[in-house]
């Protein structure tokens, strides 16, 4: 076993990381980038080695400074954890040709598995069934064109050497289909530098269902399967394992066909074997087709582990340093059910944007298994996945699990920038994803009632009036002589209410015209009479009020002044990122809904359009500019009607 290992990654895996090897008396290396000096996984190693600039390419991307850090450091093997590096299969050759080893399979394996075209008729020779499509190397447009039509509408574009959703597009209709090509091979090209796609029949009802598999470089076992099919824009929101409706029939010939194809490609370490799936007809043998291998431990992995109780990165540090798979595949048993939820810094109803902010208040809940690369006070960086952490709760059985996960959403607190949370709590209170009824459509089609962006209960928000006039705190609530003066007007950014106290413990709070009683008895809040499971939490970021629907107001600051509002002729950054196009000029007419520009920030690409008619008047940024957020990037001319 290694006696001292350097992690190439950062953020939430690089502390998962390191929580095993402590546990396996394993000394570890963090590596840092100026953004990450204060970062949680340089704090929990036993040393750090700072390698560069914020930007990915200065720093987590720079193989020859991670391995000169491994080597000075006296590491004996690199864990590349997701994403960055991990599928590199160059930074695989450079880490032998050091003397070093790398903790996850061989170039060869990542090379086999890189391209997707390649991958799919590797695995048609391995006896996987493969969704009917084209993964030639012909791109030229109207070949491709005539290959979607004999496949069949819809078909799906995918970049071959693409992930994340990036690269890919579906279509439903021929006439779309040039447009649609267009727009994956730009989208590629700007991803992965290559702009090649492949098109595959687009299964209707698609369950997305893959399956954990471990090699040693000759045989490989398989773990069973996890369920990723909630999936916004191609990205997983919530993970399962096993997944819902799963027949010992179909998990046999899905784990045989996971097991052929890493044994085919002499696979050693973690990976996945991801299946596309015909959820119209139930799950059957007959219905379940290759869609990609990830050659790395993946984000979900929590989950499998959970319910069959295999430590992974442990397996993954063993099998590395030369010994044996740790069971037989009829040793490996499934127990109970497991759900992940990841929780980012995004703006849900603005579209999933990609937030920033620092982290004024933070804390998970106690039923749950957390892992988090931040803590309170940290900063979401635009510079990385806006990941704040993932929530995995275990139970007897699925209802369980999953009331379990919704309670930990809940129970949860966070403060300091928008979150996803709110989302997730609707999601596990969706009556169809209760039911184990799942296709990777699911939330698309019931966006609208997902998203709630109506106003917090009136209660919640007398809850935070109370708060912002510092009513909340422990030590105060024993005495009314603390809390004068009796009645007062206390102001918030965007609102104003009444607090008049009426003894220890007890309040009215008038907002908008309605009053409500307000006590604290018995270790909980009272809100006309009826008791609420609410935390009030003042931090520096304002005051929020958490355990259910949740609400922050900031407190006004007499000394702000209100500036003037932009109108709809200027064009905002939406957040923090890099400008990679700009389409018009000044003096172009434009119609609403035209393209202006594309952002890039925390690894996604944002289309930014046009609010109404008009004429560019100014383009105030260029292509390659890094903005800040609510720069203004493009100006319309004054709407004189």
């Amino acid at each position: 076993m290694f006696s001292k290992i350097l992690i190439a990654n950062r953020g939430e895996i690089a502390c998962r990381i390191i929580d095993s090897c402590r546990r396996m008396g394993v000394d570890t290396v963090a590596v840092y980038s100026d953004a990450d000096r204060g970062a949680r996984h340089v704090a929990m190693a036993d040393e750090a080695v700072h390698i560069g600039g914020p930007a990915p390419r200065d720093s987590y991307l720079r193989g020859d400074a991670i391995i000169r850090a491994a080597l000075d450091t006296g590491a004996q093997a690199i864990h590349p954890g997701y994403g960055f590096l991990s599928e590199n299969p160059d930074f695989v050759d450079a880490v032998a040709a050091a003397g070093l080893v790398f903790i996850g399979p061989s170039a060869a394996a990542i090379r086999a598995m890189g391209l997707k075209d390649a991958a799919k008729a590797l695995m048609e020779q391995a006896g996987v069934p493969v969704v009917p499509g084209y993964h030639g190397d012909n791109q030229d447009a109207a070949f491709l064109a005539e290959q979607a039509s004999r496949i069949t509408y819809p078909v799906l574009i995918k970049a071959v050497a693409g992930g994340g959703g990036k690269g890919m597009r579906r279509v439903d209709d021929p006439a779309d289909f040039a447009a649609a090509l267009a727009s994956a091979q730009g989208e590629a090209q700007t991803a992965f530098g290559n702009p090649a796609v492949l098109i595959e029949k687009y299964v209707t009802a698609p369950r997305h269902i893959e399956v954990q598999v471990f090699g040693d470089g000759t045989h490989a076992v398989h773990l069973f399967e996890r369920d990723c099919s909630l999936q916004r824009r191609h990205q997983k929101v919530i993970e399962e394992a096993p997944a819902p409706g799963m027949t010992p029939e179909m998990r046999a010939a899905m784990g045989d066909a996971a097991v052929r194809a890493a044994e085919a490609i002499g696979y050693a370490g973690a990976g996945t074997i991801e299946f596309i799936v015909d959820g119209s007809r139930g799950l059957r043998p007959d219905g379940f087709w290759f869609m990609e291998m990830n050659t790395r431990l993946q984000v979900e992995h929590p989950v499998t582990e959970a319910i069959t109780g295999v430590d992974l990165v442990e397996w993954q540090l063993r099998v590395a340093s030369g010994e044996p798979l740790p069971l037989r595949q009829d040793q490996l048993t499934i127990t109970g059910h497991a759900f992940e939820a990841r929780l980012y810094a995004e703006d849900v109803p603005a579209g999933f944007l990609p937030a920033t902010g620092r982290l004024a208040h933070l804390q998970f809940a106690g039923n749950a298994r957390i892992e988090t690369g931040v803590r309170q006070g940290d900063s979401i960086s635009p510079w990385y996945d806006p990941m704040i952490a993932k929530v995995i709760t275990f139970g007897p059985t699925r209802a369980i699990a999953l009331s379990a996960l919704e309670t930990a959403l809940i129970d949860s607190e966070m403060a300091g920038t928008v979150t996803n949370i709110d989302f997730l709590v609707a999601l596990t209170r969706h009556k169809g994803f209760r039911a184990g009824d799942v296709d990777t459509g699911l939330i698309d089609r019931d966006l609208d009632q997902l998203i709630d962006q109506s106003e917090p209960p009136a209660v919640t928000r007398a809850l935070a009036v109370l708060g912002v006039a510092g009513l909340h705190d422990p030590a105060v609530r024993g005495g009314v002589t603390l809390w004068a003066p009796l009645r007062r007007t206390v102001t918030w950014e965007g609102g104003e209410g009444i607090v008049e106290v009426l003894g220890p413990g007890r309040a009215t709070v008038t907002l908008d015209g309605q009053s409500h009683d307000i006590e604290w008895r018995g270790g909980r809040w009272w809100v006309d009479g009826s008791p609420r499971r609410s935390r009030i939490v003042a931090h520096d970021a304002g005051v929020s009020v958490f355990g259910g629907r949740r609400v922050t107001l900031v407190p006004q600051d007499p000394l702000d002044r209100e500036t003037e509002a932009a109108g709809g002729g200027l064009t905002l950054s939406p957040m923090p990122g890099l400008v990679k196009a700009v389409f018009v000029t000044p003096g172009q007419q434009v119609a609403a809904g035209d393209r202006l520009a594309v952002l890039e920030a925390m690894k996604m690409e944002h289309t930014l359009t046009a609010a109404r008619d008009g004429t560019v008047a100014e383009v105030l940024a260029a292509a390659g500019d890094q903005v800040e957020a609510g720069a203004p990037l493009i100006r319309l001319e004054e709407d004189e009607t």
